[in-house]
């Protein structure tokens, strides 16, 4: 296998500029590295009569779902409530349209995948009823990691993030039942996983630090192939190269898989739930960027 190009993501200066760039569909990509150092959320738009469900999903499961914002009152897509400590609601993302302001969407309808990677929002939202939620995402301690030397291989070559379906059960909450959480991954050699947990750890708006690394770390959250992904890109190494799986990588201080938690979560939870009516997504991957920093919530538990 040849080796992936080394891919530089030109930096927007703001969440703002991330947002209408998307909006006037000039980025079109996966939005690693898109921003740096603002929050970036995964989302997902259900029908008011689910919201409530939702939430408590959210606050029962704070690891893959760990909530940033609502919808204002069903309906609403330019006006949000936060659940970030000390950002007050004007602050989250100025003249923001949920339906236009993320690169790509998914559409479900009664729990199955209808449309994917549309640019808009726009012919399926119900004004009267639909509610947004914003979910922090793991592509705002990227930047942390790549002030650090760590920078993700996904970054190095302008790939999505590899994301799986794990074994981990997610706490119920009303319709919500039967599902398991969603893990994002990146490759570190051995020697570097503690240094990746300690600058992720704080990052709990956004997944936090991993929940489980090293090849036996994979397959007890029921992962058995790295390079069969549910979402994103198969991985590569920081060289570009194909992963070879194998245990003697962590003996020799080679390359192990890291897992974090993943906004992707409630999207596998409502296709398990078979709820009826559209329910909509960001396209795994394809964040909407806010205008809230980092160090703004570094630490500071929702």
């Amino acid at each position: 296998m040849a080796p992936a190009r080394i891919v530089e993501v030109p930096a927007t200066a703001t969440g703002f500029d991330a947002r209408r760039r998307c909006r006037y569909n000039t980025w079109d990509a996966p939005t690693s590295g898109l921003a740096p150092g603002y929050l970036q959320a995964n989302l997902i738009v259900l029908p008011s009569r689910y919201a409530h469900d939702f939430k408590v999903l959210c606050a029962r499961n704070p690891v893959p779902c760990p909530l940033l914002a609502t919808s204002s009152t069903p309906g609403e897509f330019d006006n949000l409530t936060s659940h970030m400590p000390g950002i007050e609601d004007d602050r989250i993302a100025a003249e923001i349209d949920i339906r236009t302001d993320a690169p790509r969407y998914n559409v479900y309808v009664d729990g199955k995948l209808q449309k994917q990677a549309t640019t808009t929002l726009e012919p399926h939202w119900d004004t009267s009823d639909h509610v947004a939620f914003l979910i922090g995402c793991s592509y705002t301690f990227e930047k942390a990691l790549t002030v650090a030397g760590l920078t993700p291989p996904h970054m190095l070559h302008g790939r999505n993030v590899p994301m799986y379906r794990t074994n981990i059960p997610l706490c119920p909450a009303g319709v919500f039942t039967g599902s398991t959480s969603v893990v994002s991954m990146r490759m570190y050699r051995s020697s570097e996983v503690g240094r990746v947990r300690d600058i992720t750890r704080p990052y709990v708006t956004t997944h936090g630090e991993p929940l489980s690394w090293g090849w036996e770390g994979m397959t007890s959250i029921g992962i058995n192939d790295i390079n069969k992904v549910d979402w994103g890109d198969p991985p590569v190494t920081g060289h570009g190269f194909k992963i070879v799986q194998a245990e003697q990588e962590a003996e020799e201080d080679g390359l192990v898989p890291v897992f974090w938690g993943c906004g992707v979560t409630p999207q596998e939870a409502v296709m398990k739930a078979r709820i009826p009516g559209v329910v909509m997504s960001h396209a795994p991957g394809y964040m909407v960027v806010l205008d809230v920093e980092e160090e703004e919530v570094i630490g500071k538990a929702l």
